[in-house]
């Protein structure tokens, strides 16, 4: 049970840096149902509206991540950067 200051916690699906397909994609959002049904209560983001909600925010700040991660934004959308949004968003404050 978490205390009244803490918050939840990102979905735990592994490593995002080889995806690079649509199977690996729809892998990686299985393992964030799979982790959502396992441990509702630990999750930032748990219902739909708040996961939407927290996804737009995600989606927007994307290429600021990239920054502080020492990447170059991609000029087009990959399949890696729809699963660290979405990822994101599952634990975003």
């Amino acid at each position: 049970m978490m205390g009244p200051y803490d918050t939840g916690r990102f979905a735990d699906v592994g490593d995002l840096a080889q995806v690079a397909t649509p199977a690996d994609a729809a892998e990686i959002v299985q393992r964030m149902l799979d982790d959502l049904l396992a441990h509702p209560d630990e999750w930032e983001n748990p219902t739909l509206e708040r996961f939407l909600d927290a996804l737009s925010a995600s989606l927007r700040g994307l290429p600021q991540a990239y920054a502080n991660w020492g990447e170059e934004f991609p000029a087009a959308p990959t399949w890696r950067m729809l699963v660290q949004a979405l990822v994101t968003a599952s634990g975003y404050e």
